[in-house]
């Protein structure tokens, strides 16, 4: 496969720290160029990851004829519009999670041009743990799939984050909360018929700081989930079936050096295994995916339409932030 060549919307640090470093080990794409509103950033990073060119805007990279496909990792409430503007310009889009502030603003990406590609970076459905984990779900290992219990916290209460600020799209939903929604999703392979939730917000910021939540996926299936931005670090996800359970050790920032693990139990309390992937980085995979799609050699699996969906179900736990009620997304 002729390599797609990409340019990188931003110095965001997620790019800039996991992304790019992610998808510069492959040699299935080449990262040419990376932009800033402000040229010094761009340049600094272009020399730190060996990028070749560096751009003082997105607009003069987005005019680069070489460039296939682009990276949009800007704040929330930057994701649509640079997203279409890419679309436009003819380059295929992999945008950061959440990909709209809402599925209304979500479903703007329909007008994107036909024929390109646009998808949401859960980078999670590529990473080689969970698809072991799903493929041991649908084969039965655990019977049926009946519970899935997540945790994901970290520690950030700086002002000038982006993360707290309520206005550009901040809080806890909208940038962790999301995974407990699309793994369930991407494991139960449904989508949840009602959701509920309680929601704790930060008195100075107003972004949502904790946040307990219930889907109710139908069929005796459910996800519960805690998610929190002020409390010590922490992440594991619980997949609970008829005849066994699945545990993956840490399911959301996996280590790209060294293997990712996930433990199997059955029946008995005492007796599982624990079961080591090879060494591999979800945000390689992720972008060879995607690569791939844009190639042809495969469909798009989750484009915009499973990211509205996503986003469905973001809209209707903050609706039950005020109606105190179960939503329907």
């Amino acid at each position: 496969m002729k390599p797609v060549t990409w340019g990188i919307i931003s110095t965001a640090n997620i790019g800039v720290v996991k992304v790019i470093p992610g998808m510069m080990k492959s040699d299935r794409l080449k990262v040419v160029a990376i932009s800033s509103r402000k040229a010094a950033n761009a340049r600094r990073w272009a020399a730190l990851l060996g990028i070749a060119r560096a751009y003082g805007s997105y607009e003069e990279m987005l005019a680069d004829p070489e460039i296939e496909a682009v990276y949009n990792p800007l704040p929330n409430h930057l994701h649509v519009p640079l997203t279409l503007a890419a679309a436009r310009a003819g380059k295929h889009v992999l945008c950061e999670k959440p990909i709209a502030l809402s599925a209304k603003e979500a479903a703007e990406l329909r007008k994107a041009p036909r024929g390109i590609m646009i998808a949401e970076a859960f980078m999670v459905r590529h990473a080689s743990q969970w698809q072991a984990v799903r493929k041991l779900v649908k084969k039965g290992k655990i019977g049926e799939a009946r519970a899935i219990q997540v945790f994901f916290s970290y520690f950030n209460r700086d002002p000038k984050n982006v993360r707290n600020m309520a206005g550009i799209g901040g809080g806890g939903l909208l940038d962790i909360g999301c995974y407990p929604i699309a793994v369930s999703r991407f494991i139960f392979e449904d989508e949840p018929k009602r959701v509920t939730a309680t929601f704790d917000r930060d008195p100075g910021f107003r972004t949502d700081r904790t946040v307990g939540g219930l889907a109710d996926f139908g069929g005796g299936r459910h996800l519960s989930f805690s998610i929190s931005t002020q409390t010590a670090p922490h992440q594991r996800v619980q997949i609970a079936g008829t005849k066994g359970r699945i545990e993956i050790e840490i399911p959301f920032n996996a280590p790209p050096d060294r293997p990712n693990r996930f433990f199997v139990q059955g029946m008995e309390m005492d007796v599982g295994e624990w079961i080591e992937m090879p060494i591999s980085d979800q945000y390689q995979a992720q972008a060879e995916a995607f690569g791939r799609a844009v190639r042809g050699k495969e469909p798009l699996v989750w484009g915009v339409e499973d990211a509205i969906r996503n986003m469905r179900v973001i809209d209707a736990f903050f609706r039950s932030e005020k109606s105190r009620r179960w939503e329907k997304p």
